[in-house]
């Protein structure tokens, strides 16, 4: 993949997640400082878990200072953005809702791409369960992170199709990587293919099937 494309997905992925990091710091009432930190794990945490795994040490976070301070800036954006317009921000919270969406799907998408394409970068290309198992990793650690600093039940976890849209997004990028080798159309493809799949997943509530247990009417006998 092309050096100028890898540095623009970065950055891509970066921004859509620190944005959707602070917001959901900002509802979770933390400081300015717990909005910025939320934003960079949640922008970075995928990628430290997907360099650790494949013994990256450090992680190639250490050596990009700058996706860093651009994830901590954007947080701050956020925040200064949200002072502004606070006496709207709770009762907006829908549409906030809405634009942490859209953010989170395009930094999932960016980041499961990038992940993917790592395995390449480091002539891990035809193990397909490891590329696409770092795919998925560094589009869902960061999020996983987040959720949990937040204290809720990761979102991958329990809502809609999330780490499958990554899941498909990684195989379908390793597929077209793979076969035609041509990785900026298999990049934006792929990326759009993720996009698409969380929106959808969205707005007609597509879940992975779950027990809904009746607690009323569960008799546990001791």
């Amino acid at each position: 993949m092309p050096q100028s494309v890898i540095i623009l997905f970065d950055i891509l992925g970066t921004v859509s997640f620190a944005i959707s990091g602070a917001l959901v710091a900002i509802k979770a009432k933390l400081d300015i400082f717990g909005i910025v930190f939320i934003g960079a794990i949640t922008a970075t945490g995928g990628g430290i878990i997907r360099d650790l795994l494949i013994g990256k040490i450090p992680p190639s976070i250490f050596s990009k200072f700058y996706i860093f301070l651009i994830a901590a800036l954007t947080a701050v954006i956020v925040f200064v953005v949200a002072e502004i317009y606070r006496r709207r921000f709770y009762k907006l919270s829908e549409k906030v809702e809405q634009v942490n969406n859209i953010f989170d799907a395009i930094g999932l998408g960016a980041f499961s791409v990038m992940g993917t394409e790592i395995a390449f970068t480091e002539n891990l290309g035809d193990n397909i369960f490891l590329s696409v198992v770092l795919g998925m990793l560094t589009g869902v650690g960061g999020g996983i992170f987040r959720d949990i600093l937040t204290d809720q039940t990761p979102y991958v976890f329990k809502k809609h199709i999330y780490a499958i849209a990554s899941i498909l997004g990684s195989i379908l990028y390793y597929v077209l990587r793979t076969v035609f080798d041509e990785t900026v159309i298999s990049s934006i493809v792929a990326l759009l293919c993720v996009v698409i799949i969380r929106m959808l997943a969205t707005k007609f509530r597509w879940s992975l099937p779950k027990i809904k247990l009746d607690e009323e009417n569960v008799n546990i006998t001791q």
